[in-house]
């Protein structure tokens, strides 16, 4: 997905995250795309010490953003609920999100979605984007041998119950 328009300036928030670079944070900002509806984007990943925003000083300049189309993650996170209050989140709840940040009240309407953006071309940019796994389990040969094994057992358990009835049988 593509979405040209800028960046909201002012604070974004921090999320819990856990990447293949660590724990950390992933660094959502407000961005408003050029047909005037606003969208949250997750910037990529920062570690715990470079938490301070100016080291992720939010572009200036209209831009393209290309990266991934995610839904709302609303709660939490396992067994931690988002904290808005002492600025602690979580998950990628859109809606709650936008209210801390004080955008949930547009006019033009904030996006039920969020998107993770790509990779930047500079390696050394922070945030570091692109982070996002997509991932689907491939489970299908524990799956084959969970049944397989079941079935036998069920054939073993069948001989088993057969030859003691017909010894039971057999027996004056």
């Amino acid at each position: 997905m593509s979405l040209t328009g800028r960046f909201i300036p002012g604070p974004d928030r921090l999320v819990q995250a856990a990447t293949s670079r660590g724990a950390g944070f992933w660094v959502l900002a407000p961005f408003r795309t050029e047909a005037g509806f606003l969208v949250l984007v997750n910037r990529g990943f920062v570690a715990p010490e470079q938490r301070d925003p100016a080291a992720r000083a939010l572009p200036d300049a209209p831009r393209t953003i290309t990266g991934l189309l995610r839904i709302t993650e609303p709660g939490g996170g396992f067994l931690r609920s988002n904290d808005p209050g002492a600025g602690r989140w979580y998950s990628r709840d859109v809606a709650a999100l936008a209210a801390d940040l004080g955008i949930g009240r547009d006019p033009a309407g904030v996006a039920p979605y969020f998107v993770d953006a790509a990779a930047d071309p500079d390696p050394a940019a922070l945030p570091v984007g692109g982070l996002t796994v997509i991932r689907f389990n491939n489970n299908h040969l524990v799956y084959a041998v969970t049944w397989y094994a079941l079935a036998l057992m069920l054939a073993g358990a069948s001989t088993y119950l057969i030859r003691e009835e017909w010894r039971a049988r057999r027996r004056p």
